[in-house]
């Protein structure tokens, strides 16, 4: 798996839906270099029964990203017109409907691809014409990206195990913590926790004050 950490987050232009009922062309995450952080994270499948979950639970908590100066963007492999059907759908009735962050469509699997969270890969058969090996859906992943369009943090789950909100809030107050003090933020740390400066004394005092 490719690594993104301390990179530039891939570019793309992609349709999505946004506002929960909009289709747009040419989305892009540039929109917001230099004036946000991006929570982009990829889930395998519209009208599945974990991904429902997940978008529905960001959403859920979307004033704790936006009070973090954070947009929240969803991406799967799935047509802009699957997403639009999709958000109209009542959440009773399997929809997620009410959700108004962006959902990007990747039907080419480029993004996936470039984001390195695509359950497959291309081929050539033996006649030499393209042919995909694998499910053609993202595994989960998740990347944070700074102002500046770095990649700060990804995980990948395998597309049964959900992801945490909680912990998704709690590594970006870590990131504005570090870039706000200069410090650096220990296991488990959480907004309110003591830090530590990045030095043999630092560490020293912080496992003084732990114990």
């Amino acid at each position: 798996m490719s690594v993104l950490v301390g990179k530039q987050a891939p570019e793309f232009k992609a349709s999505a839906v946004v506002n929960g009922n909009e289709i747009v062309e040419g989305f892009s995450l540039d929109q917001y270099k230099g004036k946000k952080y991006v929570v982009f994270f990829f889930y395998p499948a519209d009208f599945t029964f974990v991904c429902p979950t997940e978008i529905i639970a960001f959403q859920e908590r979307i004033a704790d990203f936006e009070s973090r100066n954070v947009a929240v963007v969803g991406a799967s492999t799935d047509s802009a017109n699957a997403h639009w059907k999709w958000l109209q759908t009542e959440q009773n009735e399997g929809g997620i409907k009410g959700v108004r962050y962006p959902l990007v469509a990747d039907q080419s699997l480029m993004i996936s691809t470039a984001y390195d969270v695509l359950a497959g890969n291309f081929d050539y058969n033996d006649e030499g014409n393209d042919v995909f090996n694998g499910t053609p859906q993202a595994y989960r992943g998740l990347f944070l990206i700074d102002k500046d369009g770095i990649v700060r943090h990804q995980v990948v789950n395998d597309m049964p195990l959900g992801r945490s909100v909680d912990e998704t809030l709690r590594l970006i107050d870590a990131l504005q913590f570090t870039e706000e003090n200069g410090e650096v933020c220990p296991a488990n740390w959480k907004k309110g926790d003591k830090a530590l400066k990045a030095t043999q004394e630092g560490i020293s005092d912080y496992l003084s004050h732990k114990h």
